[in-house]
């Protein structure tokens, strides 16, 4: 068997030729909700995340991956929908219903036109069936775990701990319904499919969509006794009460009401607390799938892509969920190691998270069909490209725009008449807001005509930032 040792450059600059076992191998790995800061090796926040470690210090980091926004409260929803279309976000609900009718293929029958076996499992929240798209399923999750109301607006300092909520507690059904914590199940399907993948010389494709860590944040006793509160900083961007929050700005919606109002630092840490733990706890199921491809014989000539539909908030600016434009909201971790990635390598230059689908497209030895509107990160790795994008942009529903702009950022309520303005480049926390600076009236000026710009370039349904027409959304059925 050939492996695919040869310097990155050669390997990927152009089309891959190879064909059948000689091409390289592709695992996906999706987590849920998880902020572009709970990587330990990256040194932002004190967690253990040891195999996710490995991928930033075997592979290259792309620091600053985006999700584009969300139509809905489900932001999961439209994340996975634009990367599993390859449709921008204003095109993607179309893209997917093309892809319905069999007008238009979604990645993993992309992947299968290059000959690769394809596998899912874990959660989905794509409508339409995987069975339909993937060779080979196991457990497909609708959504998010079932929750229940004590998981809501807790925890409240001195409550009973006999009738508090607890994350280990079985009884209380969400990751631990069938007996089984998901990630665990997630890792055995995973390593069964690696199991048979060993005796096959076809190239495989794997989906592998972990539930974790988005809530309810459960997992073992023994990893929330990990991080004892003392251990657990409050972010320095943390309030109490979020000024901007209501159905004209940020959504009091299910998300934000998992802890109390006002936010307390005890709750906050409690969350954050059982966030690090059920990552961790997902980093050894991680650690289990690792092991099972090294016994496969075929690791060197496997890439693996790993990152997450979106951030989550989780105490930042007094905020909980991710129906926000910031940047823990917007950003989640994105790594990629495989042949001829050069371990450690750090990667500035902004890209969407849906830039994994046009990867493992150009893996594959494809072009990247012209309807896909992400890019590949290889040649930014190989020194084709400097930047895949000029500037990145974000959208809530009709309640929030942004745009990012050569280090500043604008972030627009349209239906409050209201803008705030950062210099990210020296305000990466986004504390200091300069929208009302008359110092900085004209940058405020620029970043605006930039937004609509760009608003227009995408296809925005809402007319402009003054006149805040927006089409009202079908409800999306299933979680936010």
């Amino acid at each position: 068997m050939k492996t695919l040792s040869l310097i990155l450059t050669a390997a990927l600059a152009l089309p891959c030729i190879l064909t059948g076992a000689e091409k390289p191998n592709v695992i996906f790995i999706f987590s849920d909700d998880q902020c572009f800061e709970t990587i330990g090796a990256h040194g932002l926040a004190d967690i253990d995340t040891p195999n996710l470690d490995r991928l930033v210090k075997e592979g290259a980091t792309f620091s600053h991956a985006y999700n584009m926004g969300s139509w809905t409260g489900a932001v999961c929803v439209a994340s996975r929908t634009c990367l599993n279309t390859g449709a921008s976000l204003w095109k993607a609900r179309d893209a997917l219903e093309a892809s319905k009718k069999g007008e238009r293929k979604m990645w993993s029958e992309i992947m299968a036109d290059a000959g690769y076996a394809t596998y899912m499992t874990g959660k989905w929240h794509v409508s339409v069936p995987t069975s339909k798209i993937f060779d080979h399923t196991k457990n497909v999750r609708a959504g998010m775990p079932k929750s229940n109301n004590k998981a809501y607006n807790r925890p409240v300092e001195g409550e009973d701990p006999a009738t508090a909520w607890h994350p280990w507690d079985k009884k209380q059904g969400g990751f631990w319904e069938g007996g089984k914590h998901w990630s665990e199940v997630l890792a055995d399907d995973a390593t069964g499919y690696l199991a048979d993948a060993a005796k096959s010389d076809k190239p495989f494709f794997m989906y592998l969509a972990f539930n974790a860590p988005h809530d309810p944040r459960q997992s073992p006793k023994e990893f929330i006794d990990r991080y004892p509160l003392d251990r657990i900083k409050i972010p320095e961007n943390y309030i109490a009460e979020y000024p901007d929050m209501g159905t004209k700005g940020v959504p009091k919606i299910r998300d934000e009401n998992l802890a109390p109002y006002p936010r307390t630092e005890y709750a906050i840490k409690v969350h954050r607390q059982e966030y690090f733990a059920l990552i961790t706890h997902m980093d050894e199921q991680i650690g289990k799938i690792f092991e099972a491809l090294e016994k496969t014989g075929k690791a060197d000539n496997t890439y693996i892509i790993f990152t997450s539909d979106h951030g989550l908030a989780v105490g930042h600016h007094g905020l909980v969920g991710k129906q926000n434009m910031y940047e823990d909201s917007l950003r989640p971790p994105f790594m990629i190691m495989g042949p001829g990635i050069k371990g450690g390598t750090v990667i500035d230059a902004p890209i969407y998270l849906q830039d994994a689908m046009a990867t493992a497209i150009e893996i594959s030895g494809q072009e990247i069909p012209e309807n896909i509107d992400y890019k590949s990160v290889l040649p930014l790795l190989d020194g084709r490209r400097e930047k895949n994008y000029d500037r990145i942009f974000g959208a809530y529903e009709g309640t929030q725009r942004t745009v990012i702009d050569g280090g500043w950022k604008i972030i627009a309520y349209p239906q409050l008449g209201k803008k705030k303005l950062f210099n990210l480049s020296k305000d990466p926390m986004e504390m200091n807001d300069l929208a009302a600076n008359p110092e900085y009236a004209a940058k405020l000026s620029e970043m605006s005509d930039i937004l609509e710009k760009t608003m227009d370039e995408l296809g925005d349904p809402m007319d402009s930032l003054t006149k805040a027409n927006y089409p009202k959304q079908k409800k999306e059925k299933s979680d936010h």
